[in-house]
């Protein structure tokens, strides 16, 4: 088990591995939904098992669907799912006053999916979470569903919220992915089934990353049942690129994604970096990972449009400038960019504040095999999208980068074994 104080130990020498990711949390999220929604079986190979996508599952069977899980061999945050599709109907809801009660976690991708799913169940629902989830913006989403003449009960546009479901219904609506493209996600993906137009208002909406992923993904998905491959996380992958530039080593992923489904997926592209990237078109979450490995450019990046990175798992854009800073960059944050200075000279350990954000575990856990003296609070909220994380940084190579990490607390090198942030 993961002590909630852990110290990674820089690397000491160069390293050769071969490392493995596990499958993308949002292509799996999106495609448990459209098995669901299938005209009969659908076999899932590759699925990501984490927090996020244990949730959706979990909710998914509350909803009535049955769903068998088994282990994959090959990477041990993977699985096989098989989901029985139902054709667009949710066998279970509850009643006014008794709503059938889903948990969601911090999940944005299960949080929004679902509203839009339950919309098309004969009952009442209640979507609630962690109290981070229930920051997190909802008011677009729940306006569109209400357009589709649909009753959303929230008293703040955010969750908790009851959603009662009427069935399919042919209507139109707006939607703007200001504060998320999963709005638009969750009516694409459910739109067919409901017999609902959602139209996409906002900048270039269309062509927002994870909306075109979903529209790639509808296209792709075997309608009446079938099997469907879950290609590996690119975002997962970002962090052992970036270990591979940082320390001049020789990391290869293994099944890198062959596609341009995800944004993230360019990420070796912009090593070295470039002297601006936007989170709008040209890197999604990876672009944390980018601003982790800036202090050692040798010019300033700028990194914009990070709007979007405020109203995630925490505040990551403050998050990002606060702990950089505590490790020596040079930060400056003006307006939605954040300017990162070479720092190189002037970096040095600290104990990172994580969030309980993943992104920022993982991200300033690649930071350690550079710099001594960093330690992580709360290591485990890795479990949300990579479970096995810090066990891939221990493992010895080629399989891991054989890092020596600590428990901050007695100075025992742990095991790879204690390790695993999972459940």
């Amino acid at each position: 088990m993961l002590p909630d104080l852990i110290e990674i130990a820089p690397l000491s020498e160069t390293v050769s591995a071969k490392i493995a990711v596990p499958g993308s949390k949002s292509i799996t999220n999106r495609a448990l939904i459209l098995a669901a929604l299938a005209d009969g079986p659908t076999t899932l190979r590759g699925a990501l098992w984490s927090d996020d996508t244990r949730i959706m599952t979990a909710a998914l069977q509350r909803l009535g669907f049955d769903i068998t899980v088994a282990p994959d061999e090959a990477e041990i945050c993977n699985r096989t799912i098989r989901v029985r599709g139902q054709g667009g109907r949710i066998a279970r809801g509850g009643l006014p006053g008794k709503p059938l009660d889903l948990f969601v976690g911090n999940a944005g991708t299960a949080t929004r999916f679902l509203a839009a799913l339950v919309c098309l169940g004969d009952g009442v629902y209640r979507l609630h979470g962690t109290d981070r989830m229930h920051q997190r913006p909802q008011a677009a989403l729940f306006q569109a569903l209400r357009q589709l003449g649909y009753r959303i009960e929230s008293a703040n546009d955010r969750l908790p919220a009851d959603i009662t479901g009427e069935g399919p219904r042919e209507a139109a609506c707006q939607v703007s992915i200001g504060d998320s493209s999963q709005f638009a996600s969750a009516l694409l993906l459910c739109a067919r089934a409901g017999r609902w137009q959602p139209k996409l208002a906002g900048d270039a909406a269309e062509e927002a990353a994870y909306v075109a992923m979903t529209r790639r993904l509808l296209e792709a998905f075997p309608r009446q049942g079938g099997e469907f491959q879950i290609e590996a996380d690119a975002s997962s992958a970002s962090y052992f690129c970036a270990a591979n530039w940082l320390l001049h080593c020789r990391i290869e992923i293994m099944e890198f994604p062959a596609t341009d489904w995800q944004i993230d997926a360019a990420f070796p592209k912009y090593l070295p970096l470039p002297p601006s990237i936007s989170r709008r078109n040209q890197l999604g979450d990876s672009i944390m990972t980018a601003a982790i490995v800036a202090p050692f450019a040798n010019s300033p990046t700028e990194f914009t449009d990070l709007e979007r990175l405020r109203v995630q798992e925490c505040e990551r854009v403050a998050a990002l400038r606060t702990e950089l800073g505590r490790c020596g960059a040079k930060v400056v944050e003006q307006g939605q960019t954040l300017t990162v200075f070479p720092s190189a000279g002037a970096m040095r350990g600290a104990e990172i504040e994580t969030y309980d954000d993943h992104r920022m575990a993982m991200c300033f856990a690649i930071l350690g095999l550079k710099i001594p003296g960093i330690k992580l609070k709360n290591p485990a909220c890795a479990r949300k999208t990579f479970p096995d994380f810090f066990q891939k940084l221990a493992a010895p190579p080629p399989a891991g980068l054989g890092a020596a990490i600590l428990d901050a607390r007695t100075g025992r090198r742990l095991a790879v074994e204690d390790l695993f942030a999972g459940q």
